[in-house]
């Protein structure tokens, strides 16, 4: 299996503690105005970082695949991008970094939705089968 499931739910992790930090900071002030780009930092942030790595963590033929960490780099820079893009956006200062993110975030599920139609959910890969002594083709 490769580190990649790790490094997601890891960095999913972190970003869902930024999240509810920044929860408490919300309710503490009675200022919710921020609470879309919130709500984006712990849907794709945490939710959709521990989707995928729960995926590559069943399907490690599609995590030992170069794609994969195109993957997680998209998915990283669609958290830095967008979040940071909606408070611009809500904040009056602009919407193009947000609608950039917006962009990322599609990319992200599109490439998401590519890899798992190309390698399907579970199986191993074909070197840790024959590590592992077994000598057959993992099951489709």
């Amino acid at each position: 299996m490769t580190r990649l499931p790790t490094l997601f739910f890891a960095t999913g992790a972190i970003f869902a503690f930024f999240g509810m930090l920044w929860g408490i900071q919300m309710s503490a002030s009675h200022d919710h105005t921020l609470s879309p780009a919130h709500g984006h930092l712990n849907l794709i942030g945490f939710v959709a970082m521990s989707v995928f790595g729960t995926y590559y963590a069943l399907t490690p033929r599609a995590a030992s695949n170069r794609l994969a960490m195109v993957h997680y780099g998209l998915t990283i820079a669609t958290v830095l991008v967008l979040i940071p893009g909606i408070v611009l956006a809500i904040t009056g200062q602009g919407e193009a970094i947000a609608k950039i993110g917006s962009v990322l975030a599609v990319l992200s599920m599109a490439l998401f939705a590519f890899v798992v139609l190309r390698h399907g959910v579970g199986g191993a890969v074909k070197s840790q089968l024959h590590h592992d002594g077994i000598h057959s083709e993992p099951a489709e």
